[in-house]
């Protein structure tokens, strides 16, 4: 191990991302420059040497800060599932990589969309490193929550791919329920690290908010689902500890995905859920999804997402599954949100448009 120290002015000027956001700066007192055993979830000190596809970084407070050359980041390694964007495989070593996200991974892209520009070119230069030496991890600040028993109506909310509008209909069910009179949590329990979703949870009137980060994970993409189980477990017990009386979970991407089949298709999962919400973009898509989720012993609430925008696509889903099609403003009207959830609603729902008053 070859390791430099790095003094206060470089700890301030480092860009930490929304990634690291649990991260004590102040543990970091040395770089591994030499570091060839990386693993997803360690910190990295990287520095952008040409700037790509994501010219900014989010920031632990959700502030995009812009990226110049010469920048130093503070970012973790990880591997990331995204069709539309990139697929990337976690680093291994110092050296050359790619900002794969602006939450803050970097990795080693295999793939990407036709649209892409090329990614940010970054340098790693070392692991951060305790002054002791010991490398530092997301798992190091992880919650610490023993799993408990759940006691409260969990709903999740998965779909068919990414942009199938999952954290749209997530948030509009959040807020529905928040304006309902319920103190509702809102976690997303697989994905990339990032801090979109979350800003539209916290906005949409979730009292607890959290995800996968908080669990320890850069990303889910690769990772073991006992563990991804174990971390969700860990946050729902956070949110019952916060006095939340419903939890909307978001499971990211599709149903092809390898880790959300595998986590829709573990029994302690399907246990912990009161149902399912299925975002679909079309009537086929909806369709093929209900029939996937009911095999795998769901049981399936509605369906919503992208085909809510064509009423046609509805009616042809509806017809096909014999569920409901529900918009976000339906999660937000009075009638619709009580039949879906009885049991959630303690007092009347306001109609939308007084919500948007």
């Amino acid at each position: 191990m070859v390791t430099t120290r790095i003094n206060a002015d470089r700890l301030a000027a480092l860009k930490p991302s929304f990634a690291t956001r649990r991260v004590d700066r102040n543990d970091i007192g040395s770089l591994d420059r030499e570091a060839s055993d990386l693993k997803p979830g360690d910190l990295v000190v990287a520095r952008v040497t040409e700037v790509g596809h994501h010219a900014n970084i989010e920031r632990p407070n959700g502030r995009r800060s812009k990226l110049f050359s010469g920048d130093e980041i503070l970012v973790a390694c990880g591997a990331r599932y995204a069709p539309d964007q990139f697929e990337a495989e976690a680093p291994v070593a110092v050296g050359p990589a790619e900002l794969v996200a602006a939450g803050g991974i970097v990795g080693h892209v295999g793939c990407a969309h036709d649209r892409m520009k090329p990614a940010t070119q970054v340098t790693i230069l070392g692991a951060a490193c305790r002054r002791d030496g010991r490398r530092l991890t997301l798992a190091d600040y992880a919650l610490r929550t023993p799993p408990a028993p759940v006691t409260v109506p969990v709903v999740a909310v998965c779909g068919t791919a990414m942009n199938a509008g999952k954290t749209h209909t997530a948030a509009s069910l959040v807020r529905g329920l928040a304006v309902s009179g319920v103190r509702v949590a809102a976690i997303k329990v697989t994905g990339t690290g990032a801090g979109g979703d979350l800003w539209s949870f916290h906005d949409a009137g979730a009292a607890f908010v959290g995800d996968f980060t908080d669990a320890g994970f850069a990303t889910t993409y690769r990772q073991p689902v006992p563990d991804i189980l174990e971390g969700a477990r860990r946050l729902i017990t956070e949110a019952e500890a916060a006095g939340c009386a419903a939890i909307v979970l978001e499971v990211a991407d599709g149903l092809c995905q390898a880790e959300t089949a595998a986590l829709l298709q573990a029994d302690g999962f399907r246990e912990m859920l009161s149902g399912v919400i299925f975002a679909a973009g079309d009537a086929m898509g909806a369709e093929a999804g209900v029939a996937w989720l009911r095999r795998a012993g769901h049981r399936v609430l509605a369906v919503a997402g992208r085909l809510t925008c064509a009423p046609l696509a509805v009616r042809e889903a509806e017809a096909a599954i014999g569920i409901p099609c529900l918009t976000p403003a339906d999660f937000l009207s009075r009638d619709p949100l009580a039949r879906l959830l009885p049991s959630f609603c303690m007092t009347p729902v306001p109609e939308p448009g007084w919500i948007a008053a």
